[in-house]
């Protein structure tokens, strides 16, 4: 790997992690020595890149640094290009029409010699079958979710039982075919998933609950169930 290469791979492995990362980690991911990793950092610092952290403990990337946008290689174009395809065959309206918008920018803003990466693939997914409409607005229920308000929804289950909900709302999951709304419901005081198609009505409320989004969804994923294990339906 070239030196230029290698200091634009610790930055990234800085950005994708919250925790110090230890010059071991780094070495091992980019198959060189620790030696190079201190010498790699050093000249970054050189450089007046904001890392903190010092050989032993690990590295940070001080919040706010930018790089350059766009600096993708290959592989993570690939990457980009693919998860928007997914997306464009299988999210709502919106999400669709971001994808495709997606792909776009991407193949307007790389370099001419990566541009037959985005628009001619070697990777694909195929388009989506059997696809179930959504009874709910999903951009509605996306925006609901930043915000942390409630959604009054009336659900009919499997068995074709009705019953009103006032959920928070917490992530919307993609499957094959099928959406799942997972949400705290204040019926039931507990998480529940709710498929989108087996929504009768909902009503998107002004009214915030109790706390932040984010520690809303970090207490739904210490819930989720081991591998196997059933999860809690609505």
């Amino acid at each position: 790997m070239r030196r230029a290469d290698r200091l634009f791979q610790i930055l990234q492995i800085l950005r994708r992690q919250r925790a110090p990362v230890t010059a071991a980690a780094l070495a091992e991911e980019l198959e060189t020595s620790k030696r190079t990793v201190y010498r790699d950092v050093a000249d970054l610092l050189a450089q007046r890149v904001p890392i903190r952290g010092e050989a032993g403990t690990g590295y940070v990337l001080e919040r706010g640094f930018d790089m350059p946008p766009l600096m993708l290689t290959p592989d993570e174009i690939e990457v980009a290009v693919l998860g928007a395809q997914w997306v464009a065959h299988r999210g709502d309206a919106a999400l669709r029409r971001a994808a495709q918008d997606l792909i776009a920018k991407i193949a307007a803003t790389v370099p001419e010699r990566l541009r037959p990466l985005v628009l001619d693939p070697v990777t694909g997914t195929p388009p989506a079958l059997d696809q179930v409409p959504d009874a709910l607005d999903l951009a509605e229920v996306r925006a609901s979710i930043r915000a942390g308000t409630k959604i009054s929804l009336r659900y009919r289950d499997e068995a074709g039982r009705e019953s009103e909900r006032v959920v928070w709302p917490v992530v919307v999951g993609y499957r094959e075919s099928t959406r799942l709304l997972v949400a705290w419901c204040e019926l039931r005081q507990d998480f529940r998933s709710f498929r989108t198609d087996r929504v009768v009505g909902a009503t998107f409320l002004p009214e915030r609950y109790g706390e932040k989004p984010s520690a809303l969804r970090a207490r739904w994923r210490a819930t989720l169930p081991a591998r196997g294990e059933p999860r809690k339906r609505a």
